[in-house]
């Protein structure tokens, strides 16, 4: 059965999101099918998600916050992050982060790759399997 991901990007900085998206997707095999929801901005991506919790297997957040000259940086990269965290515990789904918090437009452009390893972790959770056996008897087996 092919495992439903939503990606949900905030596209406020569009370049550097348009490459975060780019090298998520390049990490799903054909098994996964994809579905991407655009929000303005990083405080619309929890939200969103949670929308759709019963709907697919696992999300990956994707945006950028870059730090101007008011705390409205650390409100909403925090707010954004522990949302996301928030709604991954609660659901037991993963939620790959690919949210972007820099200091400035040269950092994020730079990072603007790591879409992949959002994309990554939710595989990762994904194929994870039960393993029955308590640690004491994987001590034995080595």
């Amino acid at each position: 059965m092919k495992k439903k991901i939503l990606i949900v990007i905030a596209d406020y900085y569009e370049e550097i999101s348009l490459g975060l998206l780019n090298s998520a997707k390049k990490n799903f095999p054909r098994s996964f099918e994809i579905k991407i929801i655009k929000v303005p901005g990083v405080f619309e991506i929890p939200i969103t998600i949670s929308k759709y919790l019963k709907k697919f297997d696992a999300f990956i957040a994707l945006g950028c916050v870059i730090k101007g000259k008011t705390p409205h940086f650390d409100f909403i990269s925090q707010s954004s992050i522990n949302a996301i965290m928030d709604l991954a515990v609660s659901s037991k789904k993963p939620i790959g982060n690919g949210i972007l918090t820099c200091l400035n437009m040269k950092q994020a452009k730079v990072r603007r790759g790591k879409g992949a390893e959002a994309a990554k972790a939710i595989i990762s959770v994904l194929s994870q399997k039960w393993d029955q056996s308590t640690p004491q008897e994987k001590i034995q087996e080595l």
